[in-house]
């Protein structure tokens, strides 16, 4: 089924056309945290240490379809923080970095645990320390508040912000390009209650 052109996430493929061509070849998603499955912002208590996060539900819902599908997630992040490992848990993601100085060094872990070229990965960071993990990746993905520097080296830049919908739209992309998708949808609609 072709896509409509009237949508956010259409449009958008429509401006960067190369994206779902490399979509269609991903087989697993990287993530970085801040500014990518949060909005950016830090809540720290008056004793220095980070007490909040918002995590965007639809966001969680894209990567468990994108899962469901065979396409893992993974999340290198340069922060600490025990509401990141509970997301992740949530979501059923097992590759978790955190901490991490250089996170090119921490994709290379990902790549020998899973046994995957950096060509198969798309890889979706907002600032400068993404830069390096994001260089090699098959598809780089940009939210739409990211660094200019992370932006102009995108194949795709996201309608969407970072933590508020940015990552379900790149799950909703690697799901149509793979032709997932419209089945998973379908098999929604389908259902009837009791």
């Amino acid at each position: 089924m072709p896509i409509a052109f009237n949508t956010p996430l259409s449009n958008q493929i429509q401006a960067f056309p190369q994206a779902l061509e490399r979509a269609a070849k991903i087989k697993m998603l990287v993530l970085d945290v801040d500014g990518v499955l949060t909005n950016g912002t830090i809540f720290l208590g008056s004793d220095g240490k980070e007490f909040q996060k918002a995590f965007d539900i639809q966001d969680g819902h894209g990567i468990k379809l994108l899962q469901s599908c065979g396409i893992p997630c993974a999340v290198i992040t340069g922060r600490h923080s025990k509401m990141i490992s509970v997301r992740c848990e949530e979501l059923g993601i097992t590759h978790l970095f955190m901490g991490v100085t250089h996170k090119n060094i921490a994709m290379a872990e990902l790549l020998k645990r899973v046994n995957l070229n950096a060509a198969d990965l798309a890889v979706m960071g907002d600032d400068w320390p993404d830069i390096p993990m994001m260089l090699k990746a098959g598809l780089i993905i940009a939210p739409a508040q990211a660094h200019a520097e992370v932006i102009a080296m995108a194949h795709y830049v996201t309608h969407q912000s970072g933590g508020e919908g940015a990552v379900r739209e790149v799950c909703d992309l690697i799901l149509k390009a793979q032709n997932y998708y419209e089945p998973l949808l379908q098999a929604i609609k389908s259902q009837t209650s009791s």
